[in-house]
């Protein structure tokens, strides 16, 4: 005879959000910041399979919270362990409208037909050096 399937008790209104022990478990997670894990499960909330996820230095501050020199350095770490790739620039326009940054969450699908990259598994690649004014 058919059983009913038993139903969890998710939030049905609001969504859940469902990440990987794989990558919990990874040394690049575990090396992460406090802040930068907190801006990862941040950003993961606005996914959308559709595009990349808007989210900027501001709203990063109000949602971790930190300060702003914490929230660029979570965006830097998060890119060098290739948990997210930055798809355009943000844009500040006075008189027409402006535009925050987008990403690309390398372990979820994008644009719909885009699989998962999985970036933060392969060997990290550093970023550019700051460049410092004597």
């Amino acid at each position: 005879m058919g059983q009913k399937k038993a139903r969890l008790p998710f939030d049905r209104a609001e969504g859940i959000v469902v990440i990987q022990r794989r990558l919990l478990k990874s040394n690049a997670y575990l090396g992460l910041s406090p802040q930068a894990k907190a801006l990862l499960h941040q950003m993961q909330a606005y996914w959308s399979a559709s595009g990349p996820v808007g989210f900027g230095v501001r709203q990063a501050e109000q949602s971790i919270p930190c300060s702003r020199k914490l929230a660029m350095r979570a965006f830097k770490e998060l890119q060098e362990a290739g948990f997210i790739v930055m798809v355009e620039e943000s844009l500040f326009c006075s008189r027409t409208q402006s535009k925050t940054r987008t990403w690309r969450l390398t372990w979820l699908p994008c644009w719909r037909h885009r699989p998962p990259t999985n970036d933060w598994e392969k060997e990290p690649v550093p970023l550019a050096p700051d460049k410092k004014q004597a």
